[in-house]
């Protein structure tokens, strides 16, 4: 018998030191939410050549697999990861190199992942290049070499509600009021012909809106990847297309009432006031160097409805050399560099986790290290760095 009370005395006082479910979900409001993007250049000029390479002892996924393991993200967008139909490629790197510890690094496991289609390699019929040809990779709806090249992967610790997710693939660049259609300097007539102009899609490979529930309330999850604003001609077609694309997220966040803004499902209109986002992508753009058209990712930074942040930073980026382009004109601290594509271009910030008000940013970082530095030998397998944020609830 007394060992019978005392082992309920002992339940009793044990129990009553369990956290209620209120205090459950007040520890979990408290625990931040980490946040990533990384283009991680896992792309084969092949279609279902990231599949095979995948499927033998790839280095760089073993060394993408490790940034990531180290940082340790709850949601990621992966740029630059071929897309296939059955999602082998996404599969095999899940499975084989985030499930298991790369370099002396933890395993991750992400439980939800999505993927979709993209624009890249689909071939449209047009010279789209105006090089005579129409069977270029850059004559595709957006530049590549198969369909699929250069898509994107979402992969998140918390649910995704697949059933609410929105695409923009197929979204007419035409449709959007007063876009930046290139014009032909020789000419001073547009670049691209009627038929042509009323048929290209705005997002060189896809917009998307992927409501995540996260410990914080659903995270509406808005993945891009803008075409660089370089390698094409006097016109800028590529420059004015990398600033419509990023324009489509600050024309989404500016209300519901766009009619012309309308998803691959037909829905139309932006995001509703009320909701918390984070932007995140590789935009090709940096906010004071390089060849961005208009201040294209101002519209982002600048926007009312984003937080307002110091930019990332790293030890590395700031230590790295070709900051500086080579006629000196380069601007802004090299600490907040993303990328780096060597000495005829240097060190940019293009790639970018923005939050929406309504969050906090505990910290952030680039994921970049000294070059004595042991882990520096993984940055070889990507000209990006994986960018993160920490977020919690505005009090």
């Amino acid at each position: 018998m007394r060992r019978s009370c005392l082992f309920s005395a002992l339940l009793v006082t044990a129990l009553a030191s369990l956290p209620s479910s209120a205090a459950l979900a007040n520890e979990s409001l408290m625990r931040p939410l980490r946040v990533a993007t990384f283009n991680t250049s896992l792309n084969s000029d092949q279609a279902g050549g990231l599949i095979v390479q995948l499927a033998g002892d790839h280095l760089p996924a073993r060394k993408i697999a490790a940034v990531i393991q180290r940082v340790r993200p709850d949601v990621i967008l992966l740029n630059e990861f071929d897309f296939d139909d059955q999602g082998r490629a996404a599969a095999l790197f899940t499975d084989k190199y985030l499930s298991k510890g790369q370099f002396g690094e933890r395993s991750i496991r992400y439980g939800y992942r999505f993927q979709a289609a993209v624009n890249t390699g689909v071939a449209s019929g047009f010279d789209l290049s105006g090089n005579g040809s129409t069977n270029d990779p850059g004559d595709a709806w957006g530049f590549g070499a198969h369909a699929g090249q250069y898509g994107m992967l979402v992969l998140s610790r918390y649910p995704i509600d697949e059933s609410a997710v929105r695409t923009f693939r197929n979204l007419r660049w035409s449709a959007m009021p007063d876009a930046l259609a290139p014009i032909d300097p020789q000419t001073a007539k547009p670049w691209y012909a009627p038929e042509v102009w009323s048929q290209l899609r705005l997002s060189s490979k896809s917009h998307w809106d992927v409501p995540i529930q996260t410990p914080l309330g659903i995270l509406h999850f808005l993945a891009a990847h803008p075409t660089p604003p370089v390698f094409d001609g006097p016109e800028d077609r590529n420059g004015r297309r990398n600033h419509d694309e990023i324009r489509l997220w600050a024309e989404y966040l500016s209300g519901t009432e766009q009619t012309w803004l309308c998803d691959d499902a037909g829905r139309c209109g932006g995001l509703a006031d009320n909701q918390h986002f984070v932007i995140a992508g590789d935009y090709n753009a940096d906010p004071l160097n390089g060849d961005s058209t208009g201040g294209a990712i101002q519209q982002l930074l600048e926007h009312p409805r984003v937080l307002i942040s110091p930019a990332p930073t790293s030890v590395g980026a700031a230590q790295a050399p070709g900051r500086i382009d080579q006629d000196g004109t380069a601007q802004g601290s090299a600490a907040d560099a993303t990328g780096d594509f060597g000495p005829r271009v240097g060190t940019m910030r293009i790639d970018y986790v923005l939050p929406s008000k309504g969050f906090s940013v505990k910290r952030s970082g680039v994921f970049w290290p000294p070059a004595d530095r042991p882990e520096s030998e993984w940055l070889s397998a990507s000209d990006h760095r994986m960018v993160w944020v920490e977020l919690r609830l505005a009090p």
